[in-house]
């Protein structure tokens, strides 16, 4: 413990905690510091000037990244007929109708993502209460309800994100591994902020890029400066 914590305060002596970095120097330091054994994820936070307590003004959405997070993910679907076959092509971890339902309902969700054919949103009700507080639960604004359901696993390999408002208005999204190059980790940065800009709701009032901070799995947060990013779009 004490090597870790000996590694973090020195990369915290390089960063200024008052300073907004501009993004490529705030990846030079995060990608400077080691202090894992894994190649930990790198995390955007965006803290934004809306009210997740009003619907309207509720950040949500889904992207694909450039670059891709990184991430091994494991999806499974959930549908019927010859889009079984389909999904298990595109690669698809597990795929099933009735059968999966049931082991669900019996307490297994062992897997990232959730992709389902509308005929089968009916049927996926009565697991809703497993499924939504993992955040497993398909819905089609981020594209895991659809009847193509071989694109929609390949967007999830593939290394499609999905963001939503949490407390606070703070907005939480990873832009892949600190193994990647500055560059992948550039063309992720940019592809999110500018996505997050432009779901700036009509009612949000005020400074909507209050502060983003990048930071990974184990190292701590480096403020970003916002109007930088915000230029971006």
């Amino acid at each position: 413990m004490g090597k870790r914590n000996k590694k973090y305060l020195e990369a915290i002596a390089k960063i200024d905690q008052e300073k907004k970095y501009p993004f490529e120097e705030a990846l030079n330091l995060v990608k400077e510091a080691n202090f894992a054994k894994f190649d930990e994820t790198v995390d955007l936070a965006f803290r934004l000037g809306v009210d997740p307590r009003h619907a309207d003004q509720m950040i949500r959405g889904a992207l694909a990244l450039p670059s891709g997070t990184g991430k091994n993910v494991r999806v499974c679907v959930v549908t019927s007929g010859n889009k079984v076959a389909e999904a298990e092509a595109a690669g698809a971890d597990f795929v099933g109708g009735d059968d999966i339902i049931a082991k669900i309902a019996g307490g297994w969700t062992d897997f990232d993502r959730m992709v389902a054919s509308p005929d089968m949103m009916g049927k996926l009700g009565r697991i809703g209460k497993v499924l939504g507080p993992r955040g497993l639960m398909p819905n089609p604004k981020l594209g895991t309800v659809t009847p193509d359901v071989a694109k929609a696993v390949k967007e999830q390999k593939g290394g499609k994100v999905e963001y939503r408002t949490e407390k606070n208005g703070i907005v939480h999204v990873p832009i892949g591994k600190k193994s990647f190059s500055v560059e992948q980790l550039s063309e992720n940065y940019q592809a999110i902020v500018t996505a997050i800009m432009k779901a700036k709701p009509a009612s949000s009032k005020g400074i909507y890029l209050k502060s983003l901070t990048v930071s990974t799995t184990m190292g701590p947060g480096i403020k970003i400066d916002t109007l930088q990013a915000a230029q971006l779009v």
